[in-house]
């Protein structure tokens, strides 16, 4: 990494500080006493950079080595039997040293984002993904490592309950508890996460070797010596760098190659994903599926999306570089489709190829059309407005994406679309006009019916998402995923303990004001059948469905896809209600995913339906899941089947959602 540091980007030596203990096969490492990684050492070291650091400044901190677990020395924050994830110092043998903990960590970052340092912190260690964590409820069962075909880096698959100093040289024990309480939560949201309660890191970005319930491998990439797994292929990736690479395209490849051999062993990212590696710009995000693996004699690769996230057989992607641009359709690599469904891991063939250029693991597929009707949602113009029907034909075929079609006259349909009074109305299938899709449009405006069509589109994928689910009553997953809101509470800080109200109508869609709290529990009712057992832990991810027909990740927040909750375990998230501009009432829709295997779900993310039109829109009251299928069905015939998922990818995912009606006052 230092190699990597001077020669590839310049860095002169005297800005590069390093604590090394080499391994000479004797009592003592090679160093002397004051290049060690003690506790001492790391923390003057830490606090130096800090020190000398001017705003604006890059700090890049990378630490290989042991992580472990300790009794905490904040039950306060934690409980009496929380844990304390930590780096472990060269010396821990000594029952006087103290670990380098969480808590400890999280100040030490965070004092260097409020001195406006751009921070990357990158741990290539056991339980690393929980070392910047805030969230003690939330403990994972550590796993040992298998030795074959790699070994653990650094794996303590214990608790260390020695009694130590407790006391800390970076600040007071108030001073950390109180940064630890009030570690900021995510972006504004629809239902915006409490601050302090979510697992994200703010102001920096963080790649962690594994999740916390896992351990991180070395392996003999040479065939001479051991690497650990995420340091070597960080250093393969960072060779492509480009001036576009975010964190995020660097997680992805990663991602992939690390999972190619390890699949015990989830490199996690958190934080600033949309960062340009090793700079300070934020480039937009464009969520895809990366590509895990490739097989050139069968002219397939292996993307990481399935049918949790609504996808068929004969689903289409683009494939771009892992630095490509997705706004450049030149870039595109090749066109592929799926042939063989997975729960969150699918083949897809190559149908044609774009460039010569190899595809890569940690390339980027981008979803075209849904290969399945299932996907699909039909608009019906009544046939003696023939004018308008030749319009909306027109920008359906040139605009629709697949996701709408146009209905024969004597065909149910989802949507009509009527001309009134020289304006386009959408209704719904019994003619209802859908209220408060603003502004009008009118028939005269340029590229009207393309726009009447964009806007349906917009719903149809909306309600695509809403109505995702698993319905195979043999599913070890099923009931095992329980979600649930805790009440109501009027006023809360997120540092106190939640002491929520019942609702007034139990039972019924739960009703709160804006700026009032609920809760809401998520719960892993699987139950461990053997110690560190990885098919128990449940990745978790929220989606709020808002009533601006919006689809924002809450949680988690940032660049992370997923939280892993371990079996009998809950977490239980606070959200405040808030409404879009100029809405005196609305529904938003918490949908919870749950998958055994890792996935992204933030490419299903939709923007409020103004944003795509530059106008202030909302919807009506949302449909009941049951008359919604039912619609599904009737429209559909037979091929609305495809909703019941089949035996196999059905065992490996699960979702559940609630509603919550949110009012003014």
């Amino acid at each position: 990494m230092e190699d990597f540091l001077k020669s590839k980007l310049g860095m002169p030596q005297e800005c590069i500080f390093k604590l090394t203990a080499t391994n000479t096969g004797q009592t003592q490492p090679l160093e002397s006493r004051d290049q060690l990684p003690t506790y001492e050492n790391m923390v003057s070291k830490l606090k130096h950079v800090t020190t000398v650091a001017q705003p604006g400044d890059q700090v890049y901190i990378h630490y290989s080595g042991h992580g472990g677990r300790t009794t905490t020395a904040y039950p306060d924050l934690k409980g009496a039997k929380g844990l304390d994830e930590a780096l472990v110092p060269t010396d821990i043998g000594n029952s006087e040293t103290r670990y380098l903990r969480d808590v400890e960590m999280a100040h030490l970052l965070k004092t260097m984002v409020d001195r406006n340092l751009i921070v990357t912190v990158v741990l290539d260690s056991c339980h690393s993904g929980g070392a910047t964590r805030a969230l003690g409820s939330a403990i994972a069962i550590p796993r040992r490592a298998t030795p074959i075909p790699g070994s653990a880096l650094g794996v303590m698959d214990f608790v260390d309950t020695t009694p130590r100093p407790l006391d800390s040289q970076i600040a007071s024990l108030e001073v950390l508890r109180d940064t630890w309480r009030n570690l900021p939560g995510g972006a504004k949201r629809s239902l915006k996460p409490g601050s302090g309660w979510l697992l994200e890191p703010q102001g920096y970005t963080l790649l962690a070797a594994c999740r916390a319930s896992e351990s991180a491998y070395e392996f003999a990439f040479n065939g001479r010596e051991n690497n650990g797994a995420l340091t070597y292929w960080l250093l393969d990736s960072l060779k492509q760098i480009g001036p576009r690479l975010t964190y995020k395209m660097l997680h992805d490849r990663i991602l992939a190659k690390v999972h190619s051999q390890f699949q015990g062993q989830t490199p996690q990212l958190q934080g600033e994903g949309n960062r340009v590696v090793f700079g300070s710009e934020q480039v937009e995000p464009h969520y895809t599926v990366v590509v895990i693996q490739v097989d050139a004699s069968k002219k397939q690769v292996m993307i990481g999306a399935g049918q949790a996230q609504g996808m068929r057989n004969g689903a289409q992607f683009a494939i771009y570089p892992p630095d490509g641009d997705l706004d450049q359709r030149d870039q595109r690599l090749a066109l592929v489709e799926l042939v063989e469904l997975g729960a969150t891991e699918s083949w897809a063939k190559i149908t044609s190829k774009l460039r010569p250029d190899e595809i890569k693991q940690g390339s980027q597929a981008v979803l075209l059309e849904p290969g399945d009707i299932r996907l699909q949602r039909f608009v019906h113009v009544p046939i003696d407005q023939a004018e308008t029907r030749a319009q909306v034909e027109t920008a359906i075929k040139e605009g629709g994406s697949g996701f709408v079609q146009l209905a024969a006259d004597s065909e149910p349909s989802d949507f009509q679309v009527i001309v009134k009074d020289d304006r386009y109305k959408i209704c719904d299938p019994a003619g209802m006009e859908i209220t408060n899709l603003r502004p009008d449009i009118g028939i005269g405006e340029k590229n009207s019916a393309m726009h009447v069509v964009q806007r349906i589109l917009h719903m149809v994928k909306y309600r695509n998402i809403q109505e995702l689910d698993n319905r195979d009553p043999m599913s070890p997953l099923a009931r095992k995923l329980v979600v649930e809101l805790a009440g109501v509470q009027a006023d809360f800080d997120p540092a106190d303990q939640p002491k929520p109200e019942p609702f007034d109508a139990p039972g019924n869609t739960p009703v709160i004001k804006v700026n009032e709290w609920t809760f809401l529990r998520i719960r892993n009712n699987l139950t461990l059948d053997k110690p560190n057992d990885p098919s128990r832990i449940l990745n978790v991810t929220v989606l709020d469905l808002r009533p601006d027909w919006g689809i924002t990740q809450i949680y988690p927040s940032g660049a992370g896809f997923f939280e892993p909750l371990d079996p009998g375990q809950e977490i239980l998230l606070p959200l405040r209600a808030s409404l879009p501009n100029n809405y005196k009432e609305g529904t938003d829709i918490i949908k919870v995913f749950a998958t055994l295997g890792t996935t992204n779900f933030r490419w299903l993310e939709l923007p409020s339906l103004d944003q795509l039109t530059g106008s202030v829109t909302t919807r009506g009251t949302p449909n009941d899941p049951l008359e919604q299928l039912l619609i599904a069905v009737s429209s559909q015939a037979l091929k609305t089947r495809n909703l019941d998922v089949t035996a196999y990818p059905s065992r490996e995912w699960i979702t559940a959602q609630i509603e919550v009606h949110i009012k003014e006052t």
